[in-house]
């Protein structure tokens, strides 16, 4: 009997022994996956914001709800600041212009990997560039915006993308061009991986694979999008994150409750009248992005009436635009009387903006031949932007003051990616429309929506003046900031001649988080980088 007992607890001790070894044994795995003594909890942000993506291959799109996405996947040649337009490294290291400004050699960083683990060199940096100059203005908008047209086309500021080494490249350009460092650090011109664009073909853009801080799970078609931690990021430390979900809410109280219920951890397209909300809720943060925007009306000069210049101008002198930023904007903008906002090198205060008026709107819709008005289509964004919070109310406050004018404005809107198909289509009597700069530089603002090179992609209004385009090709050519400056600013008072648009207000955007967030920077293009940001 003794004996037996001793064998008993003997067998007793090895098994709490073996079983005090196998928790030491799963705590060590935990550490492993990330955890201290037990499995860590995974970092979740849910961003909620007022529209869904149109593309994930970013340089076929020009909405900001496509880059707010592609800015977390894809890592450009060269970033802006935190919260500025300065350049700095990035996928390239260093770079080094000619005295001509007609070519530039890129040093890349080196061991950098796409998330379908091939290689990131400088072969994938021309097979890019070679794709984009192989398009159109149909495929890859953005990129005849910037870069003056593909291929041999006479504008084409893009001689050649060359590899003149495994991690050197050189880029020879016809022309020099000011804002070319700026424009590569834009979304559109993200380096994508060659393997999978080549194996995808034009679907390339509902699995995008790129270098950056994230990659691409999952795509809920007007839901949410889902990118997860990419573990081999070639930047330090980062991303901090372990998954982001941006889910579409476009009503903006809806994204609001979502907030202040916990559904989201952050929420852009903050009403004004929702910042003091915020502010007042000791347990969330509201953010200010940069202001570097403008919302206007865009009129499509190629429809009647609005082919006739004194129509435009007509239409100028009927809106009262102070009343528009007093009644949604809060205080939070300020009206707008030029295509670019103050902040920009090159805005020309000196011009005198259209007095609200209705008498002489009424006056010059008489001299056009239109005494009685006309009858027209007003179109309404459908969703929250951050230049124009409720594209929906603004377009009722117009509709009024154009009836009291004699004209007849018929609201319509559309599904956002529809809509930003037809208005680019030139559908459109006149549309609601506005821009958030994406580098910082006035060429982004007046070539890019109004010059003739862009008709049918960003100049949506179809406008076209040979004298502006000669000016603002000059402007770009020209290295000098003062001498590009006084073109900016001749530029400016043909468009105020011409008045394709009426330039509503220059905002402040409005966001809001949670007291978790942590580190989340508002940059003033629009596009977010989310790497930095942890949750408490």
């Amino acid at each position: 009997m003794g004996k037996k007992k001793f064998l008993s607890w003997t067998f007793l001790l090895l098994l709490l022994v073996s079983t005090a070894l196998y928790g030491c044994s799963s705590d060590e795995g935990s550490k492993e996956d990330g955890g201290e003594g037990g499995s860590a909890e995974e970092k979740q942000l849910i961003f909620g914001r007022g529209g869904d993506s149109v593309s994930l291959d970013p340089i076929t799109v020009t909405d900001g709800e496509s880059f707010k996405v592609t800015k977390n996947i894809f890592d450009t040649l060269v970033n802006f600041g935190e919260q500025d337009t300065e350049i700095e490294g990035a996928l390239a290291s260093k770079w080094e212009p000619s005295e001509d400004g007609l070519s530039y050699t890129f040093t890349l960083e080196e061991g950098v990997k796409f998330h379908d683990g091939t290689d990131f060199n400088a072969e994938a940096v021309v097979k890019n560039f070679e794709r984009w100059a192989a398009g159109d203005g149909e495929k890859f908008p953005y990129y005849g915006s910037m870069f003056g047209g593909y291929g041999d086309e006479e504008g084409h500021v893009i001689k050649s993308v060359e590899a003149t080494g495994d991690y050197e490249v050189v880029f020879t350009l016809n022309r020099p061009q000011a804002p070319f460092l700026k424009n590569l650090a834009m979304s559109p011109f993200a380096i994508a991986s060659p393997t999978a664009f080549e194996e995808a073909g034009d679907s390339f853009g509902d699995n995008p694979v790129g270098t950056g801080p994230f990659k691409f799970v999952e795509w809920k078609r007007n839901d949410t999008i889902t990118i997860e931690k990419f573990d081999d990021y070639w930047v330090d430390g980062e991303p901090k994150l372990d998954q982001v979900v941006f889910r579409a809410i476009p009503d903006n109280s809806a994204r609001l409750n979502a907030l202040l219920s916990g559904e989201i951890d952050l929420a852009d397209g903050i009403t004004p009248s929702d910042g003091k909300t915020i502010e007042g809720n000791a347990d969330l943060q509201l953010y200010e992005r940069p202001s570097m925007n403008v919302g206007y009306l865009g009129m499509t000069v190629t429809r009647e009436p609005f082919d006739d210049p004194k129509v435009r101008q007509a239409v100028n002198h009927a809106i009262d635009k102070q009343a528009i930023v007093d009644a949604f904007f809060e205080g939070r903008a300020e009206v707008a009387k030029n295509p670019i906002p103050p902040v920009i090198s090159g805005y020309n205060d000196s011009i005198e903006d259209y007095e609200y008026s209705p008498e002489k709107a009424k006056e010059l819709l008489a001299e056009a031949g239109l005494p009685d008005g006309f009858e027209m289509e007003l179109y309404a964004m459908p969703v929250p932007r951050p230049y124009m919070p409720d594209g929906q109310k603004v377009a009722e406050a117009i509709q009024k003051n154009l009836a009291d004018v004699g004209v007849t404005a018929k609201i319509v809107s559309f599904e956002w990616a529809t809509y930003l198909e037809k208005a680019a289509n030139g559908e459109a009597d006149a549309f609601l429309l506005g821009w958030t700069g994406d580098n910082g530089d006035a060429d982004n603002f007046l070539y890019t929506l109004l010059d003739q090179d862009n008709v049918g992609t960003n100049n949506y209004t179809y406008y076209e003046n040979q004298e502006l385009h000669d000016i603002l090709i000059q402007a770009q050519s020209e290295v000098e900031e003062d001498k590009r400056n006084e073109l900016y600013m001749q530029a400016q008072e043909i468009i105020h001649d011409d008045a394709p648009w009426v330039p509503l207000a220059h905002s402040t955007p409005l966001l809001a988080g949670g007291k978790n967030v942590i580190d989340f920077k508002a940059h003033p293009t629009g596009s977010d980088k989310l790497a930095g940001v942890d949750l408490e």
